[in-house]
Parts: C-alpha cells; structure tokens; sequence
C-alpha cells in the first residue's frame, strides 16, 4: 500500500508545517473527546462507545454481543435476539468478519485478549461478560491502539469492559421473560467500599429459551462472576473471575435465495424425531455447541512516578465442550467378518485408523444390509433426495436403522502476562509520550473426535456413552509474545505519534495417535509499522486525525487440522489501513467523519478435493494452503449523538463501503475456488445506517432505534444476493426510586426486537445465509435492596 504511505508522509508534513505557523496552529484547551476510549496525548484512528440506550434497547436474556450493532461500521447477527447459537454467530467491522469460518476481528475483555473466536476452541465476548456487569463496549474500527493484544485484528479490536463495584452496598435482583419460552434469573451483591479501600460484587445468573422456528430447542446458560477493585494512593489493582456453561441447540443455514423466497421462516432442521436417519439427521437437538469458559485476570495500574506510569497483569482462561452432530450412518472401523458388525453390537472402541465405509441398516444379528437393487428412494430433505441406502423402504421387512453421535470435543488451556508503560516528559518544551509493552501467552488446545451408536435409532437421539471410534486426538501447543513501541510528540496543537510493533507466535501440532507427523509452523512477521497524528484544530472541541497502521493475523492452528495438506512457504495474514477524519465535541453534540481504507493481503486459501452434498461429517484431511488475493476496501462512517434537551436524545451512524476481492493471480486456481477478482466481498453490506431516539422523564423512559442494512453476496461469483433490510427495536421502562422501606429502587423494562417482524437474512457465509430473528418481546423487572 505504497499510495497509502504517501499521503501519511505527505499529510504528516503538511500539518508539521501548519503547527509551526503561529497563524495556521492556535492552543486549545487539550480536552480529549470522551468516545474515544484509549490512552495517550492523542487519537490516529476512529473509535465510538455503546451508549446507554445501545443497552436499553436489547433484552437483558440477549448477548453482549448485540450491544454494538449501531456503531459506525458494525454489524452483528445471531441466530436469535436472545443470542443463542455460536454457529450462526457474526460480526462484520468494515469489510472484515468474525463469523464460522472467517475470524479478522479481534476481541479483549477488560483489555485481555479472548483467546480467539473460532467455533472449535474460541470464545466470544458472551462467554466472559453478562449482560447486566457490563460496563461498555470500545470498538476501535480500523487501526486500533497500538496496545491492543489479539491473534486475529486484521481489521480492528472490539474491547468489552466490566464494569467496577459501586462504592455503596446493594442487592440486586432481576428476573427476564421473554417470548420462544425465555427466562433469566439475574443476582448481583456489591459489598460497597470495605477495609477502607476495596470494594467488590459477586453475581450469578441462569438463562434458557428454546428456538424460534420448531420451538424445540433446549438452551441453556449459567453464568457466575466476581470482580474486586482495590485503591492505592498511586493506582489500582482489578481482579475479575468468570465461570460460564452454556447448552445450544443450533440454528441450520439456508443455501438458496429459492429456499428463502419458499420458506422465509424455515432453517429445515425438525422438532420431531421420525425413526428415519436421513431425516433425524436434521434433529435439533442433535446439532449442539456444549461449552464450559473459565476466565480470571488480575491487573495493576500504578503511578510510579510523576512521569512514570505501569499497567500490568496475568490471566489465564480454560475453555472445553463440544460440538454435536447425529450423522444417518454408523462408520465401519473394524473388520468383522461375519460376526456381525462390532460398531452396532458395541463393546470396544476402535482408536483411530480410517474409515472403510458406511452402514445405514442392518439385520438382527447386527449384520451390515444391502439395499435392494434397482429401489429409489422417495424421501426428500434440504439436502436433496436420498440414495437408496438411507430409505427403510429399500430393505426388507425387520430391518434396523442405524445412527452416530458425533462428537467433537475441545479443551484448551491459556495463561498469560501483560505488562505496559507509559512515561511522559519533555523534549526541547515540546510535551513527549513515549509508551511500550510485552504480552506474552502460552496456550494449549486439545481435539479429538470420537463417534457414538445412537442407541435405538427408531426412537431418539440417545447415546451410548462408550463411543465405538475415536477418529483422531490432537494437541496443538502455541506460543505468543508481541512487543510494541511507540512515540507521541505535541507541538503547539499538533500531536505526531510513530509506533513499532512485532507478534512471535509459534503453533504446533502434536498427534496423540501418532498417524501424522508433529509439526510446528510460526507466525512472524516483520515489525509492523503505525504512524499519525492529531491536530486540534482552532475551532473549540474539534479534532483532525489521520493514522496509518499494518495489522496482522496469526497462521491458526485451525491450518494444522488436516495433517495431509500442503504447509509449504504459508505466512501470516497481513493488512494495511489508513484513516482520516474529523470530531467534534460540545456539550450537547459530538459528531465524528472518517475515511477509511484497507488493503488486506496475503489471504490464506484452503483448496479442499473433498465435497458432498450436505455436511461432510467424516472431514477430509487433504488438500493445499497457500496465500494468494485478498481484500481491498474503503469507506465513509458519520457518527451524530445530540442531546436535544434534558428529555431527547438523538443518534444516527452511517457507513458506506467498497469492499472487494483481488484476484490470487492464477486463473486456474480463482475458477477452482469460484471467485472473480473485482467481486463484492461475501456478507458486506454496502451501507449501513442507524438511527435512534430516546426519552427520559423523571419515572419514564423509552426509545427506539432503526437499522437499515443494505444488499449483501452470499456467493463469491455475486450472483445470490441477501437483498437489503430494516429493522426497528423499541423499549419501554419505568424507574422507581425508593419504592419501600427496604427497596432502594425497582425497574420495569419491556422491550420488542424486530418491532415489524421483518423477514431477512442474517448471517451470511460462503454459499449459504441464517435466517433473521423473528420480532421478540422480553420483558424484565429488577427490584434492588
């Protein structure tokens, strides 16, 4: 991105000259914009801020993850408005996803770094953080601050902030009803300040809800957390725990804009069980994401000296689950001869080896059943007709039907340390910031796949617990340490800041059946560059910035799951970004203007010789990765929050952006994969516009928000599109302070998602698309003591 480099040289120059111009650069009052949540003398990049009424305006059963979706820039849809369901989970900031197969977006809690957001051992921000100690959101869109510590930010950092103990004593209690059978029991006790200096809260919570579309799923979340704060006179020290287990049924993507127009509220997976295993397969309750987070950290931040300032801490987070599937066959492991198949009549456990087929029926004596020749099937399911192998009418009379319980089991293991300074001085009377850091992280996630007999396939999904194949088990160590420096010099108004940075990542594979050989591949690359500057213009509250960063991602451990792929010459993911724009803060209005442009190179690309109609519930393990193509996308964001008076409050977001993809340079290998260099990037909207309205009185309060959310491609050849939608949330509350003798204050809050039941496409991924939330009413009531 050499054009981009330019016009930070040529704009840094520029604004160097117009500071040293006494007519061109006059003394403001320094004060920083309150949106912009970072550190340091000056901002080079676009941040914004959940509101207040961001948090109203969503059940309290939702995720966190709902909160930011009216920011400049974002987008986020679940598979629910209660956001149950990891699988159909997804975040777009500006062109770049975090989605089931696309993870570019980074995430830290409290600033430490999730862990990655993968579906197979990663953890989103509603593992960590319930709704209600939440404290904010910070999404840094583009660059983001140099000190942002995650595996995938290629294009920005979202930071979910819990929010501090209160300094007096209070019980609170909150119970949540909703529609589609939810509820939630919320408790939270803060101790208010105790031993002169430290204060703490301690909560719990359990929500569950089934699904929207067959009304049959069994979801569940427990979720329990701690938080001590403790002031010294020169800093803090923050602890934080949290334990979270969560049950999900899944939610299926659709493949056809067909299929939509057809049924524009069906994802085709059944409430009811059928005794047929080319259609149980489709049982909802047999796709399932089981997960079990464990979460603590402790943090210091103490001023050493006057000019001097440390931030530290450690952390460590555990994470284990699985994810479910019920596949119409039982896999043949074990030769048997004629004894019957060992796989149906159960009794050992075949470790690892391959597959040497499947079996679909079998006879009384547990032999595997051919299906009669020339017979063709009439059952049919959103996968297409069935082979006659799957339809008992094919077989004789007495035959058994047979099924797996597929399980994918994941664990992973982390602990970590962070470190930072900042030290603030002068250079020839000019104010300098000079700030530097170390994270340093080793991880570890275990894999293994083991298949289990569904017991009597006639009649539901339960399982023997002894699985007959255990498929594969792998452990794949990591290793992670990033440095950063970075600079930030005052003239007069002008702040110029020049970081360095550098991520050391190494990633292993250790295969604990010894069929693949170990293997260990790093991540390293060049130091990355960050430059920019901020000039406080002479009009008062109003900034300019420009910024300029290279973000990075690390080569995931996901590349090392097939042991037969082609590992050769892989490098890290890398982009570039550069941002430009204005913010203005008053009293009553603050309003920011970006551009943005982001060039995201050598994408990693996966050619997979293995395809099938519906899942692939064996996984192939062959096939080539490579870098080749990318990304290129640039853009506009407007950010106006206006409080009209003491009772109104307005707020609008708009994004605009091009987002496309660049050829690999080898027409062979962009028709193998479907993809026209020059096409619109998969699941970007064009445009992006919110709009909201809030009222407060003195009892009463309410408001509503409305986001459109333009055309997006499903297909990377551009030729389905999810065509554009809006949507409309309204909430309604009342606020009744001292309410009793022994109540401190009581809060009603009804809230309808999707108020005129729009019907859209949510999530969208490469060749299919989740169906959007239905209109959802919650209501919530919380008393406190």
């Amino acid at each position: 991105m050499k054009t981009a480099k330019t016009y930070l040289a040529s704009a840094i120059s520029l604004a160097t000259a117009m500071a040293a111009n006494p007519l061109s650069a006059q003394e403001t009052d320094g004060q920083k914009l309150e949106e912009v949540m970072v550190l340091g003398t000056g901002t080079t990049f676009n941040s914004s801020s959940v509101t207040e009424s961001m948090i109203r305006q969503q059940s309290t059963i939702t995720s966190v993850n709902a909160l930011i979706d009216n920011l400049p820039g974002v987008s986020v849809n679940e598979g629910d408005t209660y956001g149950f369901d990891d699988w159909s989970t997804n975040i777009t900031v500006r062109g770049f996803t975090t989605s089931l197969d696309e993870q570019q977006v980074g995430t830290t809690i409290d600033g430490i770094p999730n862990g990655g957001s993968a579906y197979g051992g990663g953890s989103k921000a509603n593992r960590f953080v319930d709704p209600a100690n939440i404290g904010g959101v910070d999404v840094s869109q583009g660059t983001s601050d140099i000190a942002s510590r995650s595996h995938e930010a290629l294009g920005g950092t979202i930071d979910y902030r819990t929010d501090d103990p209160l300094d007096n004593s209070r019980t609170r209690a909150e119970v949540s009803l909703g529609e589609f059978d939810a509820q939630r029991l919320y408790f939270r006790y803060d101790t208010g300040t105790f031993a002169g200096n430290t204060k703490a809260w301690i909560s719990y919570s359990n929500q569950e809800a089934t699904d929207w579309i067959t009304e049959t799923a069994e979801n569940e979340r427990e979720h329990l957390a701690a938080k001590l704060v403790t002031t010294l006179d020169a800093g803090t020290i923050k602890a934080y725990i949290s334990w979270d287990d969560i049950h999900e049924d899944n939610y299926q993507r659709i493949f056809s804009d067909a299929q939509f127009e057809q049924f524009p509220e069906d994802d085709f997976l059944t409430g009811e069980w059928t005794g047929i295993p080319y259609i149980d397969q489709l049982y909802r309750r047999g796709w399932s994401t089981l997960r079990e987070n464990l979460l603590g950290y402790v943090q210091f931040d103490v001023d050493v000296t006057d000019s001097l300032n440390l931030e530290g801490g450690v952390y460590f987070h555990t994470n284990e689950g699985r994810g479910d599937w019920v596949p119409p066959y039982l896999v043949d492991v074990t030769d048997d001869g004629t004894g019957g198949q060992s796989e149906f009549l159960g009794g050992s456990t075949a470790n690892s080896g391959a597959s040497t087929g499947r079996f679909y029926y079998v006879d009384a004596s547990g032999n595997a059943l051919t299906p009669n020749a020339g017979c063709e099937s009439d059952i049919v399911t959103i996968y297409g007709r069935a082979g006659a192998e799957y339809d008992p009418a094919c077989y004789p009379a007495g035959a058994i039907p047979v099924m797996s319980y597929r399980h994918t089991h994941y664990e992973k293991e982390r602990s970590g340390l962070t470190l930072d300074f900042t030290h603030t001085g002068d250079i020839a009377g000019m104010q300098n910031e000079l700030r530097g850091g170390l994270w340093y992280e080793d991880a570890t996630r275990d894999e293994h796949r083991d298949w289990h007999k569904i017991a009597d396939a006639t009649q539901g999904h339960g399982f023997d617990s002894t699985p007959y194949w255990v498929q594969y088990n792998r452990s794949y160590p990591q290793e992670t340490t990033k440095w950063y420096l970075q600079d930030s010099l005052t003239i007069d108004s002008l702040t110029l800041n020049l970081g360095v940075k550098q991520f050391l990542v190494d990633v292993s594979r250790e295969d604990l059946f010894n069929e693949s050989p170990d293997v260990t591949i790093d991540s390293d690359p060049d130091v990355l560059l960050s430059a920019g500057l901020v000039w406080e213009t002479p009009l008062q509250g109003t900034e300019a910035f420009i910024g300029y960063a290279e973000n990075f991602k690390t080569i995931g451990d996901n590349i090392l799951e097939r042991p037969e792929s082609d590992l050769d010459n892989i490098e890290p993911e890398t982009s570039e970004t550069i941002e430009l724009g204005l913010r203005y803060e008053a009293d009553s209005l603050s309003a920011t203007a970006t551009y943005f442009q982001n060039d995201f190179e050598n994408r990693i690309i996966f050619l997979d010789n293995n395809t099938e109609a519906g899942p692939d519930y064996l996984v192939g393990t062959n096939g080539t990765y490579f870098n080749a193509g990318g990304i290129e996308s640039d853009g506009i964001e407007l950010l106006l929050n206006y409080s009209i008076n003491e009772t109104f409050n307005v707020y609008a977001s708009y994004t605009m952006i091009e987002a496309s993809y660049l050829g690999t340079g080898d027409t062979a290998v962009d028709e193998a994969l479907g993809l026209v260099p020059g096409n619109d990037v998969i699941g970007i909207a064009d445009q992006l516009f919110a709009i909201g309205l809030d009222w407060n009185s003195e009892i009463f309060y309410g408001g509503f928000s409305t986001k459109f959310t333009g055309d997006r491609y499903v297909d990377l050849t551009n030729t389905w599109t999810a065509d554009s939608y809006m949507v409309t949330d309204a909430y309604l509350g009342v606020n009744l302070f001292g309410a009793g003798e022994y109540l401190s204050g009581v809060n009603l809050n009804l809230v309808v998602n999707n108020l005129f039941d729009e019907d859209y496409l949510g999530t969208v991924v490469t060749n299919g698309a989740w169906i959007g939330a239905p209109r959802t009413t919650s209501l919530s009531a919380t008393i406190d003591f």
